[in-house]
C-alpha cells in the first residue's frame, strides 16, 4: 500500500530475520505486518491509520453488511478446504516466495486466524500469539487441514446463531475494534490467504478447481501485494 501511495520505506522480512522481530518486540510491536515511522508504531493492517500516519488521503470503500460478510467468509473458508484438499502430500513443506511459511501452514492460518474470531468475541480481546500458531504435527496431510476448517466453519455457523453476534468491542494491539470491523479484518485476511493458496497451487502445476473469482473479493480492502 506504501508503494502505491509513492512512499519510500524500507521492508523488513521477520521471518527471515529473527533480529528483526525480537527489536520490534522491544519497540512494543507484538505482531506484523507493522509500521514503524519514528516514535510511531502502527501494527495490523489498518490503511486509514496509515494514511493517516504518512499524510496521504484515503477513501475507505463502502462498508459490506454483517450478513454479506459472515456468507463471504463461509464461502471463503469452503474455497481454503477445496484448495488444501488440491495440495500433494510432497508439497506441503513448500515455502512462500521469499517466505517461510510453508502452504500447510498458510493453509492451517486460514481457518485458525477465522477461528479467533469467536475466541476474541468470548474474552473481548484478541491475542496475537494465535496468528503465529502453526499447523499441529497430527495434520499430516492437506485434507486433515481441510476437516480442520470444516471445524471451524461450523463453529463459526453456531456463533452466528446468537442475536447480535458482533455486539461489543475487541481489545487488538492495533487499537480496540467492535466486533464488526473484527468480522471485516477476518474476513479480507482469510481472503488474502486463499489467493495464496491459488498461487501455490499454480507453482506445483495444478489449477485450482472451481476457485473463487476476483468479484469475490470486491468490497474488502486487500492488500495488492500477494506475498
Amino acid at each position: 500500500m506504501l508503494s502505491s501511495w509513492g512512499i519510500a520505506f524500507e521492508a523488513v522480512d521477520v521471518e527471515a530475520n529473527p533480529g528483526a522481530l525480537e527489536e520490534l518486540r522491544s519497540l512494543g510491536a507484538r505482531q506484523v505486518p507493522c509500521v514503524v515511522l519514528g516514535e510511531h508504531i502502527l501494527t495490523g493492517w489498518n490503511p486509514k491509520a496509515l494514511a493517516a500516519l504518512v499524510g496521504v488521503s484515503y477513501e475507505e470503500p463502502e462498508r459490506l453488511s454483517q450478513e454479506e460478510l459472515k456468507r463471504r467468509l463461509d464461502k471463503i473458508l469452503g474455497a481454503a478446504q477445496q484448495a488444501m484438499i488440491q495440495v500433494p502430500a510432497e508439497h506441503l513443506g513448500m515455502a512462500s516466495p521469499g517466505r517461510r511459511r510453508t502452504v500447510r501452514n498458510v493453509g492451517y492460518h486460514v481457518f485458525r486466524l477465522s477461528y479467533a474470531f469467536c475466541e476474541a468475541m468470548e474474552k473481548g480481546h484478541f491475542q496475537a500469539e494465535w496468528l503465529l500458531e502453526e499447523a499441529p504435527p497430527e495434520m499430516t496431510d492437506g485434507a486433515a487441514i481441510a476437516r480442520y476448517g470444516q471445524k471451524v466453519r461450523e463453529r463459526l455457523k453456531v456463533w452466528f446463531l446468537h442475536p447480535d453476534p458482533c455486539a461489543g468491542w475487541v481489545a487488538m494491539d492495533s487499537g480496540d475494534q467492535t466486533g464488526y470491523e473484527l468480522l471485516g479484518w477476518t474476513v479480507w485476511h482469510a481472503a488474502h490467504h486463499l489467493r495464496q493458496l491459488y498461487a501455490f497451487l499454480r507453482l506445483m502445476g495444478k489449477e485450482p478447481l472451481d476457485p473463487l473469482s476476483e468479484e469475490s473479493f470486491t468490497g474488502l480492502p486487500m492488500p495488492e501485494d500477494l506475498w
